[in-house]
Order: C-alpha cells, then structure tokens, then sequence
C-alpha cells in the first residue's frame, strides 16, 4: 500500500512539474506526437489501402481463377519443353474445355466486345467509354458481380443470341431518371436495341477503376455483334469448395492441355491466372513501403527520445535544490529516481495519445482519397503506446539515475 502511495505521490509531483514548464512540455509532447504520427499515420494509410486491395479482389471472385492467353516469351529458364506459338483462346477452345471438364465447379465463358461504346436511353446517352462484354450463364458465378435488380441470363438467351442486357449501375445512373425502374425498358448499344434484364449491384470505383460502367450481352450475342479475330475468349473457374482450388487448377490444366492438342513434349501455350495473384503482388510491393515508413518513424522517434532526454536533463538541473531538499528531509534515491522516471514517461504518453490520434487521422485521410473505408490501426496503436513507455523509460533513466545520486548537502547550495 505504501509503495503504491508513494507511486501516486510521485506522480502528482512529475504532473506539478509538468505544468510549471508548459511550454517546454508542450514542445517536447510535439516532438514526439510527430514521430508518432509518422509511424502510425503511414501505417494506417498503407493497412487500410492493403484491405482495400483484399476486398476489392474478393470480390472480383475468391477463389477463381482463369484460363487466359499466354503472354509473350519472356526468356528465363531453360525447360525441355517444346516452345509453342501464342495463340488466342477460340470459342471452339472454350466450348470444349467447358464440356469435358468433369470436376465439381463453375465454369464460365467471356469475351470482350469494346472498350468504347454508347449506351443511350431515349435522350440521354452515355460517354463513349462503356466496356461491352460478353459472358454466359455462370458468369455471375465466377466474376464476383451480383445482380441488384432483374435477373441473370438464362441459357436459352446465351445459345440463341437475345438482344438482352445486364447493366452495371453507373449507367443506370447515367441515362435513367431518377427512381425510374430501368427493367424492360430498352437501351441503344450501337446500332442495336437491347431489353435491359438486371442491373448489377455496385462495385465501387477504388484506385481509379470503373467497376460499374460496363455491361454484359449473351456470348453469342457479343460474338455476332463485335466480331474480331483478335479476340481471346477467358474462362473462369471457381470450384464449389475454397479447398479444392489446388486440385481444380491441375485437372484444368490437363483437360485444357488435351483441348489444344498438346503432347507431353510441348509447352503450354495459354497461362493459368489466380483471382489473387495481382492482390498478392501489389500488397507484397506496398509492403516495401510499410518497412520504409517504419524506418522513417523510428528515426524520428529517436530524435524524439534525443530531445525528450535533454529536456530531462535541463530539469535535473533546475530542480537540484528542490531534490537536495527532499533528500534531506527523507526521501530515499529510488524514490528521487522514480519521480523524474515518472515525468518522463508521463511526457511521452502524451505525446503518444496525440501522435495516435494524428496519424490515425493522416492515414484515414489518405484511405479517404482512395476510397477505402475509414480504418482503426489496433495493432500500430497498441505499438505507439508502447514505443512512447519505450522513450519515456530510455529518456527519463539517465537524468533519474543522476538526480538519484546528488549529494543532499552540495545540493542544498546549489544555485
């Protein structure tokens, strides 16, 4: 009981002495709110632009992944694989991979159609920025979208070719007034009119993409519409069970293999692309930036700790007559050194809470100008709370241990 007595008498004397130099507690409180603010606030931004990215490519389809076109050559290792000429994916190609692959989950055929064409509905009309694309019945499956209003193409529409629509919701917006139900009604896409069947529900436009202005056709429909040679046609998989994703990717492989004629001698001439590839990349390079800005804002706060333990130090010699007078009237040297431990550390939780509560403002302003949702860094706050006890200890321990150790007498006529 004394001893914890005595922490709080310490206390309100490091608190008496805080306030006796506001300005000079105020300046060090900055100093390290600062280093603080650094560390957290970059580490907020990059935390929350992470989830962003994780979510943003989760919803593209977890758990997906695509048969694509094989890049150009780039030369690397040495296989003794036969080379293959790159070639586009064909209708036929997918058709065939669709029909034979025997493994529990979704399969979906796309296409691209154009990157700029005009949706117009009687005298509004779009930029002519829309991406069309055509997709079949299980595209929904695999992409990620989900419809808001009407409903998915059925197979009849995608085998017949239908002039049938699905909408992504910033053109609704664009060309429909306001609470006007766009189902039924029909759109201009070219020189051709289609009956909107669904509108998609909105993806968001993070990092600058246009999530929702695009539209789907029926496949077939697509294929006669904007018919081009250089088109290569994607298929998506996304098995039924997360778990089974490894084995799905193998057997697509071999049934795909087996669809281009491709012998065990030969190279695969398409490529296999994972919905989280680009997610991994890109977080695996904003890493690089984590490790930057942590090193930024602990040099920051070692300044900080620098100037923290001369301010210390200034107040030792202050206060030497008033530490003579304690000690000649009883105080013991660990009591001495645990009030100026106490004043140190009391500076540098203050500046701790203000560094916290900057950065988590800095870094919520940067997921703000991204779009990304308003983020509270737990991890990086409980980890400026103990870097600013950290400072406290390793500024105050000097200074205390030396105030510990004055002599009451030649203190006492200190000037």
């Amino acid at each position: 009981m004394k001893s914890i007595n005595l922490i709080i008498e310490n206390l309100r004397i490091a608190i008496s002495a805080i306030s006796s130099n506001r300005l000079r507690t105020v300046l060090t409180i900055l100093i390290i709110a600062i280093g603080i603010m650094a560390l957290v606030g970059i580490l907020t931004a990059v935390d929350s632009i992470k989830n962003t990215i994780s979510s943003e490519f989760v919803g593209m389809g977890a758990n997906t992944f695509s048969i694509l076109k094989k890049r150009t050559y780039v030369q690397g290792q040495e296989t003794n694989k036969r080379k293959t000429a790159i070639k586009n994916i064909s209708f036929e190609d997918a058709r065939n991979f669709k029909k034979n692959y025997d493994f529990p989950a979704w399969v979906s055929v796309s296409v691209d159609g154009t990157w700029g064409a005009t949706v117009k509905y009687k005298s509004e009309k779009t930029n002519p920025n829309i991406y069309v694309m055509g997709v079949d019945e299980d595209y929904m499956q695999t992409s990620g979208y989900e419809i808001l209003h009407g409903r998915n193409f059925i197979e009849n529409e995608i085998i017949s070719g239908n002039n049938v629509v699905i909408l992504g919701n910033d053109i609704v917006k664009s060309v429909f007034s306001k609470n006007e139900n766009p189902i039924d009604k029909y759109v201009s896409i070219g020189n051709a009119k289609y009956r909107v069947i669904g509108v998609l529900k909105p993806k968001g436009t993070s990092f600058g993409g246009d999530g929702d202005k695009f539209c789907m056709l029926p496949l077939n429909n697509a294929r006669q519409t904007f018919p081009s040679s250089s088109f290569s046609y994607e298929i998506n998989i996304k098995p039924y069970e997360p778990e089974l994703l490894a084995s799905a990717i193998s057997e697509a492989e071999g049934v795909f293999r087996s669809v281009r004629k491709l012998t065990v001698y030969d190279e695969n001439d398409f490529r296999i692309s994972k919905s989280d590839n680009m997610a991994n990349m890109l977080i695996d390079n904003i890493s690089v930036v984590t490790i930057g800005a942590t090193i930024i804002g602990l040099i920051t706060l070692l300044g900080a700790t620098i100037g923290l333990m001369n301010i210390m130090l200034v107040s030792v010699s202050e206060r030497t007559r008033e530490i003579g007078i304690r000690k000649a009237i009883g105080a013991k040297p660990s009591t001495i050194k645990q009030q100026f431990l106490l004043e140190s550390i009391f500076i540098g939780q203050l500046g701790g809470v203000l560094g916290i509560v900057l950065g988590i403002i800095a870094g919520n302003f940067v997921s703000f100008a991204t779009k990304a949702p308003f983020y509270v860094p737990w991890l990086w706050i409980i980890l400026g709370v103990v870097l600013c006890f950290l400072v406290g200890i390793i500024s105050g321990y000097f200074p205390a241990v030396k105030a510990s150790k004055l002599d009451p007498i030649i203190a006492l006529h200190y000037e």
